[in-house]
C-alpha cells in the first residue's frame, strides 16, 4: 500500500510531492548476504528465534514470475524463527523485521534452495525452482507470539 504525500511529508494534498520510492534506497545486507529493503517499517517487536511468526509473502525467481504466495497456501504463513521450518534466508532476516513491517527481500541461493532446486510436483523433468537459482520475495510481518 502506497503512502501518500500528505502522509510521507506532511504537505496538504494541494502542493504535492512525488512518492519516496524506498525501493530505490540501497538495501541493507544481513552477514550471509540476504538484503532487504523496507517498503514500510513497521513499529511492532522484532521477532525473537523460536517465536512463532504470521507472514503474507509473494517468492518471485530473479525473472519476476511468482513461484509461490501465501494467499495460494490459505493466507498467511506460519513458522517460528530459527527453526528451521523456512529457507534459511527467510531465518535469517526475519529477527531483523518488526512485526508491521512490508519489505523486498532478496535470498542468495546458497540460503534458498541451492544446487538442489525444486521441482514440480506432478513432473520430475521440470523444475519450479532451478538449481542455483536466488529468490526474491515480498513480505508482510502480520504478527508474533
Amino acid at each position: 500500500m502506497a503512502l501518500g504525500a500528505q502522509a510521507q511529508t506532511g504537505h496538504s494534498p494541494a502542493s504535492p510531492l512525488p512518492l519516496l520510492d524506498t525501493l530505490q534506497m540501497p538495501p541493507q545486507r544481513t552477514p550471509n548476504g540476504v538484503r532487504y529493503v523496507f517498503r514500510e517499517r513497521g513499529t511492532g517487536p522484532l521477532p525473537q528465534p523460536g517465536q512463532r511468526v504470521s507472514a503474507r509473502y509473494t517468492g518471485f525467481l530473479p525473472d519476476g514470475h511468482i513461484f509461490d504466495a501465501s494467499e495460494a497456501q490459505g493466507g498467511l504463513l506460519r513458522f517460528r524463527v530459527g527453526r528451521h521450518e523456512v529457507i534459511a534466508g527467510l531465518d535469517e532476516v526475519m529477527p531483523l523485521l518488526p512485526v508491521g513491517s512490508r519489505v523486498r527481500v532478496w535470498v542468495p541461493a546458497t540460503l534458498g534452495y541451492a544446487a538442489k532446486g525444486v521441482r514440480y510436483p506432478d513432473d520430475d523433468d521440470r523444475y519450479l525452482i532451478p538449481p542455483g537459482t536466488p529468490l526474491v520475495f515480498e513480505l508482510e510481518i502480520v504478527g508474533v507470539r
